[in-house]
């Protein structure tokens, strides 16, 4: 078995400044949206000879509200799902951010925001929108799993002791689990992203591509849950599924029923 390096968490201290490595794993994330997002403007539906193509500004525009939305309703989404009665208990403690806690469930919702402003604002389609991002977000997601591995969070459930990749964690025992945070950053985020990529890089019909991002995170995520410790105020529910995978069920077949509307309607 392997033992977790424990590196760590502040990556660079200027004074009373820290740096953590958390925080540069979102720069990272940011700064691969921007670069897929010019490379998407090259996709068919977005440039020219549409009506109207999207630019680079837009690109600018929709990273600032979808960090927006990233921040505020991965906290707010993790207040709510997560621990409900305590935050009712203690309503400043929401604002609490270096504390921890994100949902990705609530920083979805908090995008989703952000994307109906934006097409609002623009006069596009939502669902226009959503599928111009729908290809970039995948690796933000993985370069966040990369934050958990580092600060050695979130940790998979009781492994094999045979198995070659299990990993003590500290704070976790003195047995085997599994890196639950490399297999989400592996299929969440990196198999998620190479196939939605490919899949957008053809016409495709107004909304299929968010539908598929959103079915195939659903899936991967669903997957990844029987790996990963649940909450421990929370444990298994219902039916034996932790909270992340109930959360993921309304994501798959929300994105199912989506694609299968979107399949039906005439392209763009």
């Amino acid at each position: 078995m392997l033992i977790h390096p424990q590196i760590d968490p502040i990556a660079l201290q200027l004074g009373p400044v820290a740096v953590h490595w958390y925080g540069l794993t979102y720069l990272v994330a940011f700064a691969l949206f921007m670069v897929l997002g010019r490379l998407r403007l090259q996709h068919p539906g977005f440039a020219a000879p549409v009506a109207k193509p999207w630019v680079y500004r837009d690109v600018e525009d929709i990273l600032f509200l979808g960090v927006v939305g990233v921040v505020l309703g991965g906290r707010i989404g993790y207040c709510l799902f997560y621990k409900p009665t305590y935050y009712m208990a203690h309503p400043l403690e929401v604002f609490a951010v270096w504390q921890g806690g994100m949902s990705f469930h609530g920083g979805m919702l908090g995008v989703i925001a952000a994307m109906v402003w934006f097409a609002h604002s623009r006069g596009r389609g939502f669902l226009e929108v959503a599928d111009f991002v729908a290809p970039c977000v995948p690796t933000g997601l993985a370069s966040g799993r990369v934050g958990n591995f580092i600060n050695g969070e979130l940790w998979g459930r009781l492994a094999d002791p045979s198995l070659p990749w299990g990993m003590v964690f500290r704070g976790a025992g003195d047995l085997p689990r599994h890196p639950s945070q490399v297999y989400q950053f592996l299929m969440e985020g990196l198999l998620l992203f190479v196939l939605l990529w490919l899949y957008a890089r053809q016409p495709r019909k107004t909304g299929q591509v968010a539908a598929a991002f959103v079915f195939g995170y659903g899936v991967f995520r669903f997957i990844a849950e029987f790996f990963r410790e649940p909450d421990a105020h929370l444990g298994l529910l219902a039916l034996g599924m932790s909270m992340g995978q109930w959360l993921c069920v309304p994501m798959i077949v929300g994105g199912a029923a989506l694609w299968w509307w979107a399949s039906s309607r005439p392209k763009y």
